[in-house]
């Protein structure tokens, strides 16, 4: 039976930070937020990254006692959620086209929409909708642009469970090697989140970095 206080520290939790939705939702929080940040637009700006490396750590019981997470049942609810997210997305862009984003005020989520577009154009189905899910904004977005553009399902499908599982899966056994490896490794929770979350844009910026030398060359042999 949930109590009163209980219930109150449930609804006092920060959404944008990890540990607070861990505490509060425990490994169904998990599930939850990579559901509605892959699968729904509103979702776009939850803490995708951090969350999945946080919890990894804190399954090793090495980081805060206060909040320990069991490793199996926490994989197989960030891969559901993460997966089943991304698919209920391009089902949404397949029947609401571009309806919701041009409803959206947001500046970031318009930003992160036609980002995601220029993936598409730029890197070809599969590849983009691997990269976006390493990207925060356009790992939301990419979904329904993907499905609003035409992308063909099966395509999708193959290649978002293929990056949503290593994206998903990879962060949180991440965390988890890294929280039993160094001892009071909370101490330096922060600066770990930030370092992996700018880990986690590295295949996109060598992807860039690789398709402008491919340019550059071409253009010097034409």
């Amino acid at each position: 039976m949930t109590t009163p206080t209980h219930l109150a520290a449930q609804l006092a939790v920060n959404v944008l930070d990890a540990h607070s939705l861990l505490a509060a939702f425990g490994v169904l929080g998990v599930g939850v937020v990579m559901f509605a940040e892959t699968g729904l637009l509103i979702g776009f700006f939850l803490p995708g990254d951090s969350l999945l490396f946080t919890a990894g750590l804190l399954c090793t019981g090495t980081a805060d006692q206060s909040v320990h997470l069991s490793l199996g049942p926490l994989l197989v609810s960030a891969a559901v959620g993460a997966l089943a997210g991304a698919q209920f997305g391009f089902l949404l862009g397949r029947k609401a086209g571009g309806t919701l984003l041009a409803r959206s005020r947001s500046k970031r989520l318009l930003e992160g929409a036609q980002r995601a577009e220029e993936l598409l154009e730029r890197y070809g189905h599969a590849k983009a909708v691997v990269l976006a899910r390493f990207v925060p904004v356009v790992r939301t977005v990419l979904n329904p642009m993907a499905g609003a553009l035409g992308v063909p399902t099966r395509t999708f499908t193959v290649w978002q469970t293929a990056g949503g599982l290593v994206w998903s899966l990879g962060l949180t056994l991440g965390g988890y090697a890294l929280g039993s490896s160094i001892p009071n490794v909370d101490r330096y929770l922060l600066p770990l989140v930030a370092l992996i979350v700018v880990v986690s844009v590295i295949p996109l910026l060598a992807e860039i970095l690789r398709s402008r030398r491919a340019a550059r060359t071409q253009e010097e042999r034409g």
